[in-house]
């Protein structure tokens, strides 16, 4: 029998949500992704051992202002990070920009940049990485600016429709809306049940979906924090769906059959007119969704606060 991760696989392509090499050599993911949260645990994996004594034996050698130092070993573990999964997935590593450049847009160009010379610098090219910017006005304009130039992004933290209108009108390569934190805001603010069908976060996905399918974006859509596998069933047939190790392991010991659910040639009969796409329209309606103005604001400072905690383990690691 072939399992539902074969089965999902054969429709959808599968990213691994996690820095652990043995999972995505387990898994063979066909993209992965890495962001503070994630290098965090990874750093504590035996197998990452070698790459965290290389950053900061780098970092002891470095000269100036010790946050300095501090920062630019962090930026190395990242990169030294998505440059060991590369060469393990064929796709592509999403790297992220630091969160709180979340509202600059000219900081998060330079960042953005930075990283993908350090890539170059480690034999990896901008082909095989994806920048991750929060979907705020700034972050989609900040991936505007670097699509024209070539490098490809993945908007993070999002949320609503609006949120995903912009940033394919910006042309951005690829959007992770994140399913199981919608539903997280959902419960908590109206304590209902949910099944697959009705979780807000899949309805939402799939309105995104639909939306980008009716006018003809190539924008990539790609779920994200999931939940259960009952939310990754009912997106079965996205574009791309980026899941957690503990769900992996779920999908592939499942052999029940998995129905197509999303498909482009009826996704596309369905979305709604094009929204506007300009700053004021952009911020009104965000403001005017609660969720996701929240749920934004909450997942940059829990990013911005994963950051802070790597660079105090870099900081205690370079004075020991």
């Amino acid at each position: 029998m072939t399992s539902k991760l074969d089965q999902l696989k054969a429709m959808t392509t599968v990213v691994a949500d996690t820095g652990d090499m043995d999972a995505i050599r387990l898994y063979k993911p066909t993209d992965c992704t890495t962001n503070p949260t994630l290098v965090l645990k990874a750093a504590a994996l035996p197998a990452y051992e070698g790459v965290i004594a290389d950053a900061i034996a780098w970092g002891k050698q470095q000269s100036g202002a010790q946050e300095a130092v501090i920062g630019a070993v962090a930026d190395r573990l990242a990169v030294a990070f998505g440059t060991e999964l590369s060469k393990l997935v064929p796709g592509r590593v999403s790297t992220e920009v630091d969160a709180d450049l979340s509202f600059d847009t000219a900081k998060s160009v330079a960042k953005a940049k930075g990283i993908i010379a350090a890539y170059a610098a480690n034999g990896v090219g901008k082909e095989k990485i994806l920048i991750k910017l929060a979907s705020t006005w700034e972050g989609i304009r900040a991936a505007e600016i670097l699509q024209k130039e070539g490098i490809d992004c993945n908007l993070t933290l999002l949320f609503s429709l609006v949120q995903a209108a912009a940033c394919a009108d910006a042309g951005a390569f690829l959007i992770s809306p994140f399913v199981g934190r919608i539903l997280d805001w959902y419960v908590k603010n109206e304590g209902k049940t949910y099944t697959a069908e009705t979780d807000p976060g899949v309805i939402s996905v799939r309105q995104i979906y639909a939306y980008y399918k009716r006018h003809g974006y190539h924008t990539v859509v790609m779920g994200a924090s999931f939940r259960n596998t009952g939310e990754i069933e009912a997106l079965a047939g996205c574009d791309r769906l980026t899941i957690a190790p503990a769900l992996l392991e779920q999908l592939a010991k499942d052999e029940a059959t998995l129905p197509r659910q999303l498909d482009p040639t009826k996704a596309g009969k369905d979305g709604v007119d094009r929204l506007k796409a300009d700053e004021a329209s952009f911020r009104f309606q965000l403001n005017e969704d609660a969720m996701a103005t929240e749920k934004l604001a909450e997942g940059i400072r829990a990013f911005a606060k994963d950051l802070g905690a790597l660079k105090a383990m870099v900081a205690r690691k370079l004075n020991a």
